[in-house]
C-alpha cells in the first residue's frame, strides 16, 4: 500500500507542476489586460452599520498599469498588501496540518483509523458516502466552513481508496461537498449573513428557497458521485488492509484522544454559526485543535518527543510547493488591484445590464460574481464590493433584493472549487496527489449540470416572486 493510501500528505510533483503553469498562465493574462484594460475607481462610503462599500454612482476614471518589476515579484509582494492577514492565515494554517498528518501516518495511528472504519463500514460504503458528503455539505451551508475542512480532506480521501474507490472520489466527498454547501448557503455568515447585512435584510431570512437549493444539490452531487464511484470501485480487500487487521488498544487510546480533541473544535465550528464572536476565529480554532490533537495522539500511541519533531519538521517541508502556489494565485488579485482594473471591470459589466430583459438580469447577476470569484475568492470581500452595486440594478428590473443574494452566493461559492485562482482547492487536489487538468476533467460536467440547475432555481424564485 502507498503512502498516499496510508494517509500519508504530500504534494506530488506532477501535480504541483500542472497547478504552477496554469496558475503562471493565468499570471500572465492578468498582467496584459493591465495593459488593455484602462484603470478606473469606485468611490467608498460607509453604510449604516459602518461598513465600508462602494458608491454605486461613484465610479471614476483613474491611472491605470503596473509597473513589470512589480508584477513579476507580486507573489511576495502580496504577503504586505491590505488585508493579508487572511492570506498568511491560510499559509500558517497548512503548515500545521503538515507537520501534523506527517506524525500521524509515521506513527501508524492514521492506517489504523482507515483499516477501522473499512471494516465497520466496508459493507456499507454506499452509505457511508451518502452521510460523508452531508456532512461535508452542512458544514459549508450551515456554518461557512471551506478552509477549515482541509485538514479533513486527506483523511477522506485516504478513506476513498481504502474502501475501493479513488483519490477524486475522497476529493468530491469532501472540498466539493463543502463548496457546494457553502454555495448553497441556508445560513452561511459568510455569504448571505454579510450580504443580507449589506442589503439590509433581516440575517438568513427567505431560507426556504436555499433550504429547497440544498436539496436538489445535494441530490445532484449524490446521483454524481456515486455513478462515478460505481464506474470506478473495487473489491475492497484489493485496496485495504481489513483482512488483516487487529484491534490494538494503545492504537485505540491514542485514536480516541484524536477524535476527541478533533470533534471539540468541529463542535466550536458548529456553535459559531450561534455565536458571532467565534466566527473570525474559526480557522485559529481548527488549526490548534488539530495541533493538540496531534500532538496528543501520537504521544499516546508511542513515538516519542523528538521523533514527533522531526516528522513534524518533515511534514511541514514538504508542504512548501503548497505555499508557492498560493502566494502565486493570490498575486493575479494583487495585480489586477494595483493596475485599478478590478473596478474598471465591474463598471462596465453592471452597465451591460440596462439593455437586457428582466429574466435575464438575474441570471447577469449571477454571472458577474461567478467572474468576479475568480479574481476575489473571498465571500466577504466580494460580499462589500458587489452587493451595493448589483441589488440597485435589480431592484430597477424589479427583481427582488432575496434572489439577487441567493444569486451572489451561487456566484460565490461553486466556483471555489473550480477555480485555480481559489488556493483552498489548490491545496485539497495537491494533497491527494490530483493534477487541475484531472480535477476539471473529472467536474466539469457536475458543474455544467450544476449551473443549469441552479440557473433553474434562480428563474423559478423570480417566477414565483421569492
Amino acid at each position: 500500500m502507498s503512502e498516499k493510501e496510508k494517509g500519508g500528505l504530500n504534494i506530488n510533483a506532477k501535480s504541483f507542476i500542472t497547478a504552477i503553469v496554469v496558475i503562471f498562465v493565468l499570471m500572465v493574462g492578468s498582467y496584459i489586460l493591465t495593459l488593455v484594460i484602462p484603470g478606473g475607481e469606485y468611490a467608498y462610503a460607509l453604510d449604516t452599520y459602518g461598513n465600508t462599500i462602494i458608491d454605486v454612482n461613484g465610479y471614476s476614471p483613474a491611472e491605470g498599469g503596473i509597473p513589470f518589476w512589480k508584477w513579476i515579484l507580486s507573489p511576495f509582494l502580496v504577503l504586505g498588501a491590505e488585508g493579508n492577514g487572511t492570506l498568511i492565515a491560510v499559509i500558517a494554517f497548512l503548515l500545521v496540518i503538515g507537520g501534523i498528518f506527517n506524525s500521524l501516518n509515521k506513527s501508524g495511528i492514521m492506517k489504523y483509523m482507515l483499516d477501522k472504519m473499512v471494516k465497520r463500514f466496508g459493507a456499507v460504503r454506499y452509505r457511508l458516502l451518502a452521510v460523508v458528503t452531508f456532512f461535508f455539505m452542512a458544514m459549508g451551508s450551515m456554518i461557512g466552513s471551506f478552509e477549515e475542512v482541509v485538514p479533513l480532506v486527506p483523511i477522506v480521501v485516504a478513506l476513498a481508496i481504502n474502501l475501493g474507490w479513488n483519490s477524486l472520489t475522497g476529493v468530491g466527498m469532501s472540498i466539493l461537498a463543502a463548496g457546494c454547501g457553502f454555495a448553497s448557503g441556508v445560513c452561511n455568515p459568510f455569504t448571505i449573513g454579510v450580504a443580507q447585512e449589506l442589503a439590509g435584510l433581516p440575517m438568513f431570512s427567505g431560507a426556504w428557497l436555499r433550504i429547497v437549493s440544498f436539496v436538489l444539490i445535494y441530490a445532484l452531487l449524490m446521483a454524481f458521485l456515486t455513478l462515478y464511484a460505481k464506474k470506478h470501485e473495487k473489491p475492497i480487500s484489493q485496496s485495504s488492509g481489513i483482512e488483516s487487521f487487529v484491534a490494538d488498544k494503545k492504537m485505540d487510546k491514542a485514536l480516541i484522544c484524536f477524535v476527541s480533541i478533533l470533534g471539540a473544535g468541529i463542535l466550536m465550528i458548529l456553535l459559531s454559526g450561534f455565536i458571532s464572536a467565534l466566527q473570525d476565529y474559526t480557522m485559529i480554532i481548527v488549526a490548534v485543535m488539530f495541533l493538540v490533537a496531534g500532538i496528543v495522539s501520537t504521544l499516546v500511541s508511542g513515538m516519542q518527543g523528538k521523533v514527533l519533531a522531526k516528522t513534524s519538521w518533515q511534514g511541514v517541508t514538504s508542504i512548501f510547493p503548497a505555499v508557492l502556489m498560493i502566494l502565486m494565485a493570490s498575486s493575479i488579485k494583487y495585480t489586477l488591484e494595483e493596475a485599478n482594473i478590478l473596478d474598471t471591470i465591474l463598471h462596465e459589466a453592471v452597465g451591460l445590464a440596462s439593455d437586457m430583459p428582466k429574466w435575464s438580469v438575474i441570471l447577469f447577476i449571477y454571472l458577474i460574481v461567478l467572474v468576479m470569484n475568480f479574481f476575489i475568492p473571498s465571500g466577504s470581500a466580494k460580499a462589500f464590493m458587489l452587493i451595493p452595486l448589483i441589488v440597485p440594478m435589480a431592484q430597477i428590473f424589479g427583481i427582488s433584493t432575496q434572489l439577487c443574494v441567493v444569486a451572489f452566493a451561487f456566484g460565490d461559492g461553486f466556483s471555489n472549487v473550480f477555480y485555480p485562482t481559489n488556493p483552498v482547492l489548490l491545496i485539497s487536489i495537491g494533497l491527494a496527489d490530483v493534477s487541475y487538468s484531472k480535477w476539471v476533467k473529472f467536474s466539469w460536467k457536475f458543474q455544467a449540470l450544476n449551473i443549469i440547475l441552479t440557473s433553474a432555481i434562480l428563474l423559478f424564485g423570480l417566477v414565483v416572486g421569492y
